[in-house]
């Protein structure tokens, strides 16, 4: 059997714990509990490499912003962290409508888990985003249904719904191949997002 790095496990665990203590609604409820349950069965390890942008210098802010936050949000942050230098961050391949004109420089994702994370796998991907200070996303939209977990300010939108902020420790869910994007303010955004294929 395939054992899960130990440091991969504990932000499972701690993103798992994060989600119980958010307020989400039935279905995405059901998506997560789905998720973590196929979680259950641990996937060989990544071998993706390690790589960092320019726009990764704003990760220390948005951990720092949540030094005070509630505790599973706080461990979340911890263990994140502790994972993210092994990370291979990465700009979205393509662009999409309304997007800032800062944008390609101004943005970075990360596969934690799922094709190029530290756990390969083509069931379930977890990720982060990552937007430096008033940076606007491009519309854009996919086939599995996502879950956000909101780590810092920012605003979202998906289908025909104005924009909002979920706040930290906020979440919103994706029904399959609707229109979303998100965008920051002054403070640059991190998010997390799970999606379910």
């Amino acid at each position: 059997m395939t054992e899960r790095d130990p440091r991969l496990g504990a932000f499972v665990e701690s993103l798992r714990r994060a989600f119980d203590a958010a307020t989400l609604e039935a279905e995405p409820r059901a998506s997560m509990d789905r998720i973590f349950a196929a979680l259950g069965d641990v996937a060989p390890a990544g071998t993706g490499v390690p790589a960092r942008r320019e726009v990764c210098r704003h990760l220390s802010a948005a951990f720092a912003a949540l030094a005070d936050a509630p505790a599973p949000l706080a461990r979340l942050a911890r263990d994140f962290a502790a994972l993210e230098p092994r990370l291979a961050w990465k700009p979205r391949p393509a662009g999409g409508p309304f997007a800032s004109d800062n944008w390609a420089e101004g943005h970075a994702n990360a596969m934690v888990i799922g094709p190029g994370g530290l756990e390969e796998r083509g069931d379930v991907m977890i990720g982060a985003s990552l937007l430096g200070p008033h940076v606007r996303y491009p519309d854009h939209d996919h086939g599995p249904e996502e879950t956000y977990l909101v780590l810092s300010p920012g605003r979202f939108r998906h289908g025909d719904s104005d924009w909002f902020e979920p706040g930290i420790g906020g979440t919103l869910f994706n029904v399959p191949n609707i229109r979303h994007a998100m965008a920051s303010g002054d403070a640059p955004l991190l998010a997390l997002w799970c999606l379910r294929v």
